[in-house]
């Protein structure tokens, strides 16, 4: 079937061909058979690069054409939303205005409502819908990508409730989920009354296989022999690979052996490279240096990549995991080591997939665990170029000839497992069920069950089996004040409404309320107090632990014990445990707040800038949180605190930037050279002269003049702390103003109090 053969729009057509596509593939084809293009619900499960994403634009572009409406395209990550909206640009020529939302979970994003494409997060289409959202009843398309993942037990319960959400507000709506391997597809379908389409065609052809001792043996009883180079699996099949003019993805199970195994690559890879893509590799390695702050991590990425070699993981600042990404599309960078997150994440795909282990360590269990089939399925999935390769091939390897044959049974062989619902879990619940009764969804326990029902793990389950889990949560949210029940109906309170619109845990909110009602009279001083407030709520990611830790984390708790909100728990006791951990983010938190450099950051707590900002990222939203919190409680001191600390973490500062940083384009790096310049307020930069501002580091004309154009005339204050009304700067800091000493709090041991402390908490330890 041609694309000039389909019942679409003479624009559509246009747009398509213009994009290279005139013929559609088998399964394409198969789908337009089972009427999406009139209307019909469709589950499409088919494999990576097979055409899901035209499916749906092509379904978008006729229902907004002849039918008006919206449409939405859901997708799990911001790096994905990002990727699809500036695929879906190519729209705008038919008349379209593309939209995407991904962040700021307490706005209704009303310009929106001029928008026909909106691609968005499903968080964000959860936090929409909390606010109930006026356009959202305009939606006539519904598209959610990645829809396996509802058997994710972080992520699956919000893409399931905020689907179950949608068909209920938009009854006529259109409803496509993609997905490139679901076991249970038809359970999908059954739930959204849709067609199905399943298949395993694929552009490029795959083959799976185990290598082991020079030989990779394939599922259909092929095998290769791979050049033995170095005795190195890794090297031999990556160098193959590129000798062949090929790219290969390599999967690891951790950061650490991700960034091994880039390293081991390195020289043999590079030594494969002609001097022309040597030069080009060098601009690389250059553009990765001149974005955020020079680290041990980025400088590493940057010699690595100048061979044609990177590794990718969340630990990597965003700039960086995209730089790799784009090279990698280019042609440039010729290997990547990932972890899995990247197979959830971008479409990257390479000619040779290498998965280096299917063990993994579980952090709650604390052993090693076999990755999931459906996990290897979607690494493996990523092998072949489409337009570049014939074939792709995915490569586990093995040490043995008895481990080969159990690889082979259970992943090459193996089918994906059934996705299930993960709804019935009490963190989840807890907060579908505020935010489900705050926005009116049910009204009484009877409408709960009536809503649980309408979910996929109502499709899976009887609803009357969470009764337990759901009394617990009623009964907390009752006692805690989220709600009321007013003549036989349940009411969200205040407290329950702003807390759902939030977009935060219910027992986060809970502990932030306690921990401000149980605040002293005099909150000055107190910004360790509110950081470790926010670090031990169950919204904030937590650091791993390791054993030189405890006597860190000590020696921070005895320097700022009188910051503390209330007394640590007694060594030994259950919650200690938990508040070490707690302290340990709000450390970092501080550390960041006390203008101490990235790398630092990075070398004292074993982490990557990607954290870094993950974790300042969530502690903003949470500081913003509780200073809303803290307006229910008509607590004006503590708002006020909280609303500079929530800047300070915003930019990275010290109190004295405050001001500075309410500038536009000034941030952590231009305020610190002001300041250092003897700019150290408002008044003094409305006084100073252009020629004069131009004379600090980084401060160019253009800049000098907003400064003077903000400060001309009266001061600039601060109206608000949410963390999406400021402008982000980034970690970036001149290396000039970064002090070069380890972090106080990691070595001062020199006062008799802290020795004393430490003393007494050892005896108590040995004692217990």
């Amino acid at each position: 079937m041609f694309v000039e053969d389909l019942n679409v729009p003479d624009v559509v057509k246009r747009i398509v061909l213009d994009s290279g596509v005139s013929e559609l593939y088998p399964p394409q084809i198969e789908a337009v058979k089972t009427g999406f293009l009139e209307g019909e619900n469709l589950v499409l499960c088919i494999p990576t690069a097979s055409g899901k994403t035209l499916v749906a634009e092509l379904a978008m572009a006729k229902r907004i054409i002849e039918g008006g409406g919206k449409a939405l395209y859901l997708v799990p990550l911001r790096a994905l939303a990002s990727e699809k909206y500036e695929e879906f640009q190519k729209w705008e020529r038919a008349g379209f205005k593309v939209g995407i939302t991904s962040s700021d979970f307490d706005s209704s994003d009303a310009w929106l409502e001029g928008y026909d494409i909106i691609v968005g997060t499903n968080e964000k289409l959860d936090s929409l819908l909390r606010h109930r959202v006026r356009w959202l009843s305009d939606v006539s398309l519904v598209v959610a990508d990645e829809v396996h993942l509802i058997n994710d037990g972080s992520r699956g319960p919000t893409l399931e409730v905020i689907l179950s959400k949608l068909r209920r507000i938009n009854k006529n709506a259109q409803f496509l989920a993609l997905s490139a391997t679901v076991a249970n597809a038809d359970e999908v379908a059954g739930w959204l009354g849709a067609k199905l389409v399943v298949s395993d065609w694929r552009p490029v052809v795959l083959k799976e296989g185990v290598y082991e001792d020079g030989f990779i043996e394939f599922g259909r009883g092929e095998s290769m022999m791979i050049p033995n180079l170095t005795g190195e699996d890794i090297i031999d099949l990556a160098a193959d690979t590129v000798k062949g003019g090929g790219q290969a993805l390599v999967f690891s199970t951790s950061r650490r052996s991700a960034v091994s195994a880039a390293k081991k690559l390195y020289t043999h890879i590079k030594s494969l490279l002609p001097k022309k893509e040597i030069s080009r590799l060098s601009d690389v390695s250059e553009e990765i240096l001149s974005v955020g702050e020079r680290t041990r991590i980025s400088e590493l990425l940057a010699k690595l990549a100048s061979g044609g070699v990177a590794f990718h993981h969340a630990g990597l600042n965003y700039n960086h995991r995209r730089l790799v990404e784009e090279s990698f599309r280019g042609n440039l960078l010729k290997v990547i080591t990932a972890t899995p997150t990247l197979a959830a994440g971008v479409n990257l795909p390479a000619r040779r997939v290498i998965i280096q282990g299917y063990r993994r360590y579980d952090t709650k269990m604390g052993f090693l665990e076999e990755i999931p089939v459906l996990e290897y399925k979607q690494q493996a999935g990523r092998a072949g170029r489409p337009k570049y390769d014939k074939l792709g091939e995915a490569v586990l390897l093995s040490s043995s000839e008895e481990e080969k044959e159990f690889l082979m049974e259970r992943y090459v062989l193996g089918e994906p497992e059934r996705i299930r619902s993960k709804l019935a879990s009490e963190p989840a619940l807890r907060t579908h069920v505020l935010a489900t009764i705050a926005t009116n969804y049910a009204r009484t326990e009877k409408g709960l069950y009536d809503f649980i029902r309408g979910t996929f793990y109502g499709y899976q389950y009887d609803p009357e089996s969470v009764s337990g889990i759901l009394d617990r949560i009623l009964s907390f949210l009752f006692e805690e004040g989220f709600l009321v029940e007013e003549g036989g109906k349940l009411k969200a309170t205040n407290f329950g409404k702003r807390v759902s619109e939030l977009y935060i845990d219910p027992l986060s909110a809970k502990i932030i309320k306690d921990g401000l009602m149980g605040a002293p009279e005099d909150l000055v001083g107190k910004e360790v107090g509110f950081l470790h407030l926010v670090s031990a709520t169950p919204d904030m990611p937590k650091l791993g632990w390791r054993r030189r830790d405890e006597e860190f984390v000590l020696s921070f708790v005895d320097q700022h014990e009188e910051e503390f909100l209330h007394e640590p728990p007694d060594i030994g006791s259950i919650d200690y445990e938990f508040f070490m951990l707690q302290v340990k983010v709000a450390m970092l938190l501080y550390s960041w707040i006390e203008e101490y450099s990235e790398d630092q950051i990075i070398s004292a707590f074993k982490i990557g800038s990607g954290d870094i900002l993950r974790i300042g990222e969530t502690g903003k939203w949470l500081l913003y949180s509780t200073e809303e919190i803290a307006k229910l409680l008509k607590s004006s001191k503590a708002k006020k605190i909280i609303r500079e600390l929530t800047l300070r973490v915003t930019h990275g500062i010290k109190k004295e930037l405050v001001k500075l940083v309410s500038i536009p384009g000034i941030g952590r790096i231009r305020a610190r050279a002001l300041y250092n310049s003897g700019y150290k307020s408002l008044k003094s930069l409305q006084k100073a002269k252009i020629e004069d501002l131009i004379k600090v580091p980084m401060i160019g004309k253009e800049i000098a003049k907003k400064i003077k154009e903000t400060t001309g005339g009266k001061e600039v204050t601060i109206e608000s702390s949410k963390p999406e009304d400021l402008e982000y700067k980034g970690s970036s800091m001149s290396q000039r103003s970064v002090k070069q000493a380890k972090l106080p709090h990691f070595s001062d041991k020199n006062s008799k109090k802290t020795r004393k402390k430490e003393n007494d908490q050892r005896k108590r330890r040995k004692r217990s």
